[in-house]
């Protein structure tokens, strides 16, 4: 196998995750239905889609939220700390503000559901 082609969320309101979703990454949904929305990553061709906890197929677990998280390499602190600033003015909910740790500076955000959703630069 390559390398990971999707990523999926379950959600409680694919809308109100897409609007959200929207604004942290720039871009509207590739698809969108009341129940899933799809972007693709300007990068890689990565998918991340969100489909509405309820109607997923198996039936999901139930979730809380914050079971795992979804991360962005970017180049520098610099850009850790320009993008914590854009997504506090987004009202992004922050979990831990920017931070030096032992691979490198980082913070974490909260989308609506309580997924960890966590920038970073790796230490040179």
């Amino acid at each position: 196998m390559s390398g990971f082609g999707h990523v999926q969320l379950y959600v409680r309101d694919p809308a109100a995750s897409a609007r959200f979703y929207a604004g942290l990454l720039q871009r509207a949904p590739i698809e969108a239905s009341p129940t899933f929305a799809l972007f693709a990553s300007h990068t890689d061709g990565t998918m991340l889609g969100l489909w509405q906890r309820d109607g997923v197929e198996p039936p999901a677990a139930p979730s809380t939220g914050a079971a795992g998280e979804l991360g962005w390499r970017v180049g520098s602190a610099d850009e850790v700390d320009a993008l914590h600033a854009a997504w506090v003015s987004h009202g992004v909910a922050i979990a831990q503000a920017p931070t030096e740790m032992d691979f490198g500076r980082t913070f974490t955000g909260l989308d609506p559901d309580g997924n960890r959703l966590r920038v970073f630069a790796l230490r040179s």
